[in-house]
């Protein structure tokens, strides 16, 4: 089984803009790591793939208002973020499908 990119830093840009607290981006890495353990135990099924893609990017709609109360949003520079991160782990992975489709269930 192959396993995920160690040098990969997941949500750079999330951590490296003040406007996010680190704390919640931590959050939102533990979801994407959540998905990359799935990923590792040779799990390549589309649509139990996309199961685990909609119940992170749920989790992930979960935390904006964690993120309103500390004075950040979930804006364009998260949805870029979250989706380059997302975008590379499906190509590492080689799993056929679209970033979009692997979000879909996003509100942010």
């Amino acid at each position: 089984m192959k396993k995920f990119d160690a040098d990969y830093k997941l949500l750079e840009d999330m951590y490296q803009d003040g406007y996010f607290p680190d704390f919640l981006v931590d959050k939102i890495k533990i979801l994407a790591e959540g998905v990359i353990d799935f990923l590792e135990t040779g799990e390549r099924d589309l649509e139990a793939v996309q199961c685990k893609m909609d119940e992170m990017t749920l989790a992930v709609n979960d935390l904006q208002e964690e993120f309103e109360e500390n004075d950040s949003e979930l804006e364009t520079v998260a949805r870029e973020s979250i989706g380059e991160t997302i975008a590379y782990i499906l190509k590492w992975f080689d799993i056929d499908m679209d970033v979009e489709d692997a979000i879909r269930e996003r509100d942010w």
